[in-house]
């Protein structure tokens, strides 16, 4: 299985939460992203979004359907996103666009084994990925990508 985790690009400030948008800068984040994350994405990968605006804005931007879910929105926990995901047992690939302190958390479960507030940049991507080896399940961090460097 590979888990790929996007952080929502920047967003405005303001209330109610889940109506933020994204500012300029978030927009074009969220399509350089999107262009890099299109050209990679295994066919079938499956797309799940957080219902706050600004995911879904990000979402937007990768042109590809994708499946909203409440278990993504803000506040979310470590374990109803890996739920959602179907993690480690899914099949092929999933895309979860969200938000912090649940992505980097989740990313230092992946790496650790133990939760920590590791800091996703805003509109940064984290792909891991799982196989099996000697029995055992092992997982890998295939790539991390922010907008910048795009």
């Amino acid at each position: 299985m590979d888990l790929i985790l996007w952080r929502h690009a920047d967003a405005e400030d303001g209330v109610p939460d889940n109506a933020r948008k994204l500012t300029a800068k978030g927009d074009k984040q969220a399509q350089q992203v999107g262009r890099w994350l299109k050209s990679h994405l295994p066919e079938g990968a499956r797309i799940l979004v957080s219902p706050a605006k600004r995911a879904q804005q990000t979402a937007s931007a990768l042109g590809l359907a994708f499946e909203t879910t409440s278990e993504l929105g803000t506040g979310a926990s470590v374990e109803s996103v890996m739920a959602a995901a179907g993690w480690p047992d899914a099949k092929g690939a999933v895309l979860v666009i969200g938000h912090q302190p649940t992505l980097g958390r989740i990313a230092a479960v992946l790496l650790t084994g133990a939760e920590a507030d590791l800091s996703v940049k805003k509109g940064g991507v984290w792909w891991f990925s799982t196989r099996v080896q000697g029995g055992e399940m092992e997982i890998t961090l295939r790539a991390v990508m922010s907008p910048e460097f795009l």
